[in-house]
């Protein structure tokens, strides 16, 4: 299998997205645990009440989302951050690098139509999920109930993908595609002494 060279522009373009993917798992990560608005709520109500201030459940879960907000604000920023690199992305085929995945070669053996379909259909739920972010941020008030149901799916997708890159990365590295981890990182061979 010949070896793939990834240019600066691959490199930068893939870890920038990557590092967004992550920041935006942490914000979701966050907001289903720790910060999530009855664990707020009940550590507000905690303190309340043992100061002789009891609110209503109401008024706890509106005060715990306001305080949990600007770390939700960052999931939003990271959004619009992604959407513009995943914008240069699907552009950039059109300039002579990274250029799209085609399964449908004649000499692909079954892994490289695995690979190539896994990718086509990750993007696919990329642009579903930022079009919905969008949407939900942009769009008319209708339409934010629906396009929530769908965009927070995009948790689903995204684990999945990480954990078929990874343990194809892995597995690349180990057998066929050894020092595929340095040329990502570093853009070239590793050297061997």
């Amino acid at each position: 299998m010949k070896k793939t060279e990834y240019s600066k522009i691959y490199r930068i373009i893939h870890w920038a997205i990557a590092v967004s993917f992550l920041l935006l798992l942490i914000t979701i990560f966050l907001r289903l645990t720790w910060m999530n608005k009855y664990n707020v709520a009940a550590i507000i109500q905690d303190y309340l009440s043992s100061n002789g201030q009891p609110l209503s459940q109401d008024q706890l879960l509106t005060l715990a989302k306001k305080i949990r907000q600007p770390m939700w604000n960052w999931h939003i920023y990271i959004g619009y951050v992604l959407t513009g690199l995943f914008s240069i992305r699907l552009m950039l085929p059109f300039f002579g690098h990274m250029k799209f995945q085609n399964p449908f070669g004649k000499n692909l053996s079954l892994k490289e139509k695995f690979q190539k379909w896994t990718y086509i259909i990750f993007y696919i739920c990329v642009v579903i999920s930022l079009v919905t972010g969008l949407i939900i941020e942009f769009g008319p008030k209708e339409f934010k109930k629906p396009m929530e149901e769908i965009h927070v799916l995009g948790i689903y997708y995204l684990i999945g993908f990480i954990i078929i890159h990874v343990v194809g990365i892995l597995i690349a590295e180990f057998t066929d595609q050894k020092g595929i981890i340095s040329r990502i990182i570093s853009g070239s061979k590793p050297e061997h002494r």
